[in-house]
């Protein structure tokens, strides 16, 4: 949903992370290692930051063991050793310190690295498979017994089931807290997914795109509020949303990571008259939305939280084409789409669309746009 990827912990460090725990090279009594990215690189000190936030600076000295792994290896068996000068800022690392070293002293003992553009081919090879591959929607039953989940794309007549075959093999994963970031996601289990929730899979469909075995799927539980803005606060980035589905006033925090935009009064117009049936539709102009938006409605994309298709229409394309706004933008009166996510603070935004009045207005549309699902916002598989 950014537009701007960032290169962060992507899901293979998930799996370098569980290998080293089991893996002889690691002695399970000493934790003294850390996982991040290279910020500097000085003689023979080695600066890394953690995904915590945490900097490490590390004398590396020759005796140190330096490994390189391509992205997703799960072992060390094709690990290639490197010198010290081949590392550079933006590489992922694990460092494990030396427990011999003088108390006080950060020494390395050995260093698994991945670079940089390595990471970057295996992040568009991903974006490219979830693009290809994948369908996303709500989550409509569950089966744990089979490992069959089944869910909806679209609303109203549109509106389809996709039954998507999990199995061992399959990585199910959740979004974290308040996040809809990729690399941010926890691998979970099948009895985590609830129905309501929205969900991707990627993996190989049947002829009719009616079932998908999955290789990987990404689930969160999201909330929808679509009224009128009531009161905003610039400075703890909040803004007060009368939800008109609920009547009720729910407190929005609005981060950087939110994506913000706002349809222009005509194209509100046309849509609503759309999901009325009362008008046109909107034609594919050139694929508008694709790369780095894509599809909406579970035909593609990155697995990101964003706006669905229904009623036959992709929203997706609508809203990547709406221009972005700033949160001092919005206006107190203001009416506005939000998909938000919860954590232990509140509802924070994940996008939000303004300028959607006439889809409020027409309640057939407004109906439609409730059932809003996972589509693919940006190129952030892994972000």
């Amino acid at each position: 949903m950014k537009s701007k990827t960032k290169v962060s912990v992507p899901a293979l460090f998930a799996l370098l992370v569980a290998f080293l725990a089991t893996a002889a090279l690691v002695d399970a009594q000493t934790a003294s290692r850390f996982l991040g990215t290279v910020t500097a690189v000085s003689g023979t000190t080695l600066t890394v930051k953690t995904d915590a936030g945490e900097v490490h600076q590390v004398d590396v000295p020759s005796t140190a063991s330096l490994k390189q792994i391509a992205p997703g290896v799960k072992d060390l068996s094709t690990a290639q050793t490197i010198e010290f000068g081949s590392l550079a800022t933006g590489d992922r690392v694990l460092v494990r310190l030396d427990p011999n070293a003088p108390a006080g002293a950060s020494t390395a003992l050995q260093i698994i690295a991945v670079k940089q553009a390595d990471l970057a081919k295996k992040q568009e090879q991903e974006r490219e498979e979830w693009q290809q591959q994948g369908v996303g929607g709500l989550v409509k039953s569950i089966d744990t017994g089979s490992g069959d989940i089944v869910i909806t794309i679209g609303a109203g007549p549109q509106a389809k089931t996709i039954t998507i075959h999990t199995n061992k093999t399959t990585v199910l994963k959740r979004y974290a807290p308040a996040s809809v970031r990729f690399d941010e996601a926890k691998v979970g289990s099948i009895d985590q997914v609830h129905a309501g929730d929205q969900l991707r899979a990627r993996g190989a469909k049947n002829a009719t795109g009616t079932e998908m075995t999955a290789d990987e799927t990404i689930s969160g539980s999201f909330r929808n509020v679509s009224g009128l803005i009531p009161s905003i606060d610039t400075g703890n980035s909040t803004l007060v949303v009368k939800d008109l589905a609920t009547k009720k006033q729910v407190t929005i925090h609005v981060t950087a990571d939110t994506q913000l935009r706002q349809l222009d009064e005509q194209m509100a117009t046309r849509l609503a008259a759309m999901l009325n049936g009362t008008g046109g539709g909107f034609g594919a102009r050139g694929g508008a939305g694709r790369g780095p938006g894509a599809p909406a409605g579970g035909q593609g994309g990155s697995p990101r939280a964003g706006f669905g298709g229904g009623g036959g229409f992709d929203a997706q394309q609508l809203f990547s084409r709406a221009p972005a706004i700033k949160f001092t933008d919005l206006k107190k009166g203001e009416a506005v789409m939000v998909v938000a996510t919860e954590d232990g603070s509140g509802d924070t935004a994940i996008t939000l669309l303004a300028g959607v009045e006439p889809l409020l207005e027409a309640p057939a549309a407004s109906q439609n746009l409730l059932n809003w699902s996972l589509s693919s916002g940006a190129p952030d598989a892994a972000q």
